[in-house]
C-alpha cells in the first residue's frame, strides 16, 4: 500500500524545538555584540576617514630609506639572541612544572594546584605587561625583554608538556616501579624518552613565537628591533619605519622556514 503525499513524513534537519533554540542563542548572540559595540567609545569620523589616512601614510612611507640598515640588522640580531636565550632558559623552570602538573607525576595535590597556578598565571600576563614589570625592576634592557619572554613562555612550554605528560604509557612506569628503581630513575628511562619528541616540537614552537613577540619588547624599553621602531616613530622618520618593519617581515619568514625544517627533521 502506497503512502499518499499527506502521510509521507518531510526529513527536517532540525527539529522545531532546535530551530527555536538556535533562533534564541542567535538573538543572545546579537544582543551581546551590540552592548559590546554600544560602550566601545569610537569616533566613527576617523574610521570613515582611515583609507585616506593609510594612503596618505604608505606614501610617507615609501620608498624605505637603507642609510640606518647596518643598525637596524644588528637590532634585529640582538632580537633573535632575546628569543633564544629566552627560550634555553624557559626549559629550565617549565619542565619541572610540567612535571608536576601532569595528574600521573605529581607528587600531591598541593603540588599539582600549585604547578598549575603558575602555568595560568604565566599566560594570563602578556608579554608586554611582563616587560613594563622587568624594566620597573632591572632597567631598560636586553635582560628586561628575557626575562619577559621567559615568563610568559614557562606557562605555553609547561602546559604543553604536562599534557605530553599526561599521555605516556604507564607500562614502562609501571615496570621499572615493580622492579624497585627509583624516582629519578623511572623518570629518566621511562618517562623521558617518551615525550622527548613533543618535547623538541614545544620548544622549537616556542622559540617561533618568541622571535615575533621579541620584535615588539623594545616598545616599552627591552630592547630589540623595537627600540629603534619606536624612535622611528616618535621622530615622524617613515622610510625608517617602512625599512624596519620590511627587516622584521623577512626575520619572521625566515624563522617560518627554519622552524619547518627543524620541526620535519625532529619529527
Amino acid at each position: 500500500m502506497v503512502a499518499t503525499p499527506t502521510e509521507q513524513r518531510v526529513w527536517q534537519r532540525y527539529s522545531r524545538r532546535e530551530r527555536w533554540t538556535r533562533f534564541v542563542l542567535l538573538l543572545l548572540v546579537v544582543a551581546v555584540l551590540s552592548w559590546a559595540a554600544r560602550d566601545v567609545d569610537i569616533f566613527w569620523p576617523w574610521v570613515w576617514d582611515a583609507p585616506a589616512q593609510i594612503y596618505s601614510l604608505a606614501d610617507r612611507m615609501w620608498p624605505p630609506d637603507p642609510r640606518r640598515l647596518g643598525e637596524i640588522v644588528e637590532a634585529l640580531v640582538e632580537t633573535v639572541h632575546i628569543a633564544t636565550l629566552a627560550t634555553f632558559s624557559t626549559i629550565f623552570v617549565a619542565l619541572p612544572i610540567a612535571y608536576l602538573a601532569a595528574q600521573n607525576t605529581t607528587p600531591n595535590r598541593a603540588c599539582l594546584w600549585f604547578a598549575r597556578f603558575v602555568l595560568v598565571a604565566s599566560r594570563s600576563v602578556n608579554t608586554i605587561i611582563w616587560a613594563l614589570l622587568f624594566v620597573a625592576i632591572f632597567g631598560p634592557g636586553v635582560l628586561a625583554g628575557i626575562l619577559a619572554i621567559m615568563c610568559r613562555s614557562i606557562g605555553f612550554v609547561g602546559k604543553l608538556m604536562g599534557e605530553a605528560i599526561e599521555e605516556i604509557d604507564r607500562r614502562p612506569v609501571e615496570a621499572m616501579e615493580a622492579v624497585g628503581a627509583s624516582r629519578p630513575k623511572v623518570i629518566l628511562y621511562a618517562v623521558v624518552p617518551q615525550v622527548v619528541p613533543a618535547f623538541f616540537a614545544v620548544i622549537i614552537l616556542r622559540w617561533d613565537i618568541n622571535i615575533r613577540e621579541s620584535t615588539v619588547l623594545g616598545l616599552v624599553g627591552a630592547g630589540g628591533i623595537g627600540v629603534i621602531l619606536q624612535g622611528a616613530i616618535d621622530t615622524f622618520a617613515w622610510p625608517t619605519v617602512a625599512t624596519i618593519l620590511c627587516g622584521i617581515v623577512i626575520l619572521v619568514l625566515l624563522g617560518e622556514v627554519l622552524t619547518g625544517w627543524l620541526r620535519s627533521r625532529v619529527l
